[in-house]
């Protein structure tokens, strides 16, 4: 078994005050905590990977599809995104919005990774 705290990864600023740290990963997923400073956006993006997400705190707006649709998630709310499904995100409130991401297969060559 392998342990990874949070306490024992660097993040890395992704884009402008969004920062993530890639925890736990196997041959089938891996998991990434994130950090969203309030003001901050992810652009919109598609990756191969499914993605599932559980918001600890803070609300983050999803901006979804070809249509920009808005969906809002708060703290205990989860999420999932389908492989290749557009998406982005923004945190409009005033705190950091603070969660957990879930990749498959493993997200281990984002451009941000570099």
């Amino acid at each position: 078994m392998d342990r990874i705290s949070i306490d024992d990864v660097e993040p890395t600023e992704a884009v402008d005050d969004v920062y993530l740290a890639v925890l736990a990963g196997g041959d089938k997923m891996n998991v990434q905590h994130f950090r969203i400073e309030p003001g901050a956006s992810v652009p919109v993006h598609n990756h191969p990977h499914e993605q599932v997400g559980y918001i600890v705190s803070g609300e983050l707006t999803f901006v979804v599809g070809d249509d920009g649709e808005e969906i809002v998630v708060g703290p205990g709310d989860s999420y999932s995104l389908a492989g290749d499904e557009l998406h982005g995100a923004d945190n409009r409130g005033d705190e950091p919005v603070v969660g957990i991401d879930v990749f498959s297969p493993p997200r281990d060559s984002a451009p941000w990774m570099d």
